[in-house]
């Protein structure tokens, strides 16, 4: 075993515990498709929201801890449930009342609101693929419209009429009275209307694979469950579909943890061991609901985005993912720079630790260098007493501060400046507020002006520390409260950069303005 594989092995990191509950599926033989199954599951009913990002991340990174345990090969799916019926129009898109007579169509079936793909399915799969390939995820995309009518399907579905009664035993046993009167685990697709139906069964033939039904106009008829004219229930669906594709891994939100063992029990019936699975908690937005792809709150990835990294991203929803997570614009900039820190701890860890690191998982292995020598709430700082309003002017600071540091050879630092001049300009500047100093504020505030005026030892963020708290250190008690003034009375901030590393960026002249101006009351 290799020092790296006997690492992984031992490694408390929340990917490698999952993927040694996979690899214990395959003590005793290998799997019989010839690799192992990882899945990720989709509802295209509105525009891909950010918990479908994180569900792929999370998945990869379990992924990838295998392979480092592992010689058998993996495969990565993306299943999106696009024969699904519209329940209800989204409100994020345009002209929705033009969807309206499409209501209970498969999703694949409904015309394209944006006006750009054969249908909604196929506009919000685009979606789905396109941010799935920004971040380079390795998949194979599965659309069910597709699996259902190719045949891919017909062989569980078969199975699945032989074990009615078995799966609709399980079904029944979590419904209410009045719901278990007209449930079916089949729902047909009406061949004129086109309407996924929702109608008890009369009849169903396991001879002839068959269903027989009254359409909800009161008409007798019988359909193959082949070949794409009937679609199952949500629920019979996960477990057909993980028996369909020998699925061995899946993870869901803790919504769908009360239905694991029904999803199980159906996998089981339908000829396959049930998979590993993993529940990870919910989303929320800044009001503390759960994100939804149908309304479009919380921040979508494409925002999210617009203010930093894939890679931010990636770390974001390594972090603890069984503690709910706010998912809104004031997390990013914390997520930025613990990144960076995370990378440029990487290189001086040993195998164990850099295994426990989440940027090992973001990457693969494959870290790269942070060259952010700013971190970014640095940037943010300095974009808000410059009022910046492109990153050249954050590059004239930073080129003084750093001067080996250019565009060319610091990529991710050019890219965070762009970031971060648009997002103080969206949500720092109009939050700010700013206040005048007291009189004690203002005699440290006095005293750190004359002290930069006499200053001789060069942008030293260590020296020019030690002089902001010799400053307060005779006046206040605890120390925060002198730290909380200078962001209060010159950032219109309760929080700041350490402020000594932000003097060396901003320079001592255009610091000692700064002063000036809040003392003068400039800022009010």
């Amino acid at each position: 075993m290799s020092k790296m594989r006997d690492a992984a092995a031992q490694s408390k990191a929340w990917p490698f515990e999952e993927a040694r509950r996979i690899l214990k599926r395959f003590e005793k033989k290998s799997p019989e498709k010839g690799y192992v199954l990882f899945e990720t599951g989709y509802g295209p009913s509105g525009l891909p929201h950010i918990g479908t990002f994180g569900e792929v991340a999370r998945t990869s990174m379990i992924m990838r801890a295998f392979q480092e345990l592992s010689d058998l090969p993996t495969r990565l799916v993306c299943f999106s449930d696009d024969l699904d019926g519209m329940r209800k129009v989204p409100g994020n898109v345009p002209n929705p009342e033009s969807l309206t007579e499409h209501l209970q169509r498969p999703l694949t079936s409904v015309p394209d609101p944006f006006g750009q793909y054969e249908s909604f399915g196929h506009h919000n799969n685009a979606m789905l693929r396109r941010f799935l390939d920004t971040f380079g995820f390795e998949y194979d995309f599965i659309s069910a419209t597709e699996f259902y009518q190719s045949g891919k399907f017909d062989q569980v579905l078969l199975r699945a009429v032989e074990k009615y009664d078995d799966i609709m035993k399980v079904m029944l046993a979590s419904l209410r009275e009045e719901r278990q009167k007209t449930y079916s685990i089949f729902l047909p697709i009406h061949p004129e209307t086109g309407r996924v139906l929702y109608v008890p069964m009369k009849s169903v033939d396991a001879k002839n694979g068959t269903i027989t039904f009254d359409t909800e106009e009161g008409e007798e008829m019988t359909l193959p469950v082949t070949g794409g004219n009937v679609k199952l229930q949500w629920k019979p669906d996960f477990g057909a579909r993980w028996a369909a594709l020998g699925v061995d891994f899946e993870m869901y939100g803790k919504d769908h943890s009360t239905n694991t063992p029904i999803y199980d029990k159906i996998c089981r019936i339908l000829g396959y061991p049930a998979p590993e699975h993993f529940s990870y908690e919910l989303f929320l937005d800044e009001n503390g609901q759960k994100i939804s792809k149908t309304s479009g709150n919380g921040v979508s990835i494409d925002e999210w985005l617009t203010y930093a990294s894939t890679e931010s991203l990636s770390y974001f929803m390594y972090l603890k993912p069984k503690t709910a997570k706010r998912m809104h614009f004031d997390v990013i900039p914390k997520a930025v720079d613990e990144y960076h820190q995370q990378l440029r701890a990487y290189e001086t860890q040993d195998d164990k630790a850099r295994l426990n690191n989440p940027v090992w998982h973001i990457h693969g292995g494959d870290v790269p260098v942070s060259k952010m020598v700013v971190p970014f709430s640095m940037l943010l700082n300095l974009a808000s007493v410059s009022g910046a309003e492109d990153k050249d002017q954050l590059w004239g600071f930073i080129k003084r501060y750093a001067p080996e540091a250019s565009a060319e050879t610091h990529a991710d630092l050019d890219a965070a400046a762009e970031f971060a001049v648009r997002y103080y300009n969206d949500f720092v500047k109009p939050a700010k507020v700013y206040r005048a100093p007291t009189d004690l504020e203002r005699e440290a505030l006095i005293a750190l002006r004359e002290g930069l005026k006499a200053w001789d030892q060069g942008l030293d963020g260590d020296a020019l520390q030690s002089l902001v708290f010799a400053c307060g250190r005779e006046r206040f008690d605890p120390m925060r409260d002198w730290f909380k003034a200078l962001y209060e009375v010159l950032l219109g901030a309760s929080q700041g950069p350490r402020f000594g590393g932000f003097i060396a960026l901003l320079g001592i002249e255009e610091s000692i303005a700064l002063i000036d101006k809040g003392l003068a009351g400039e800022f009010l």
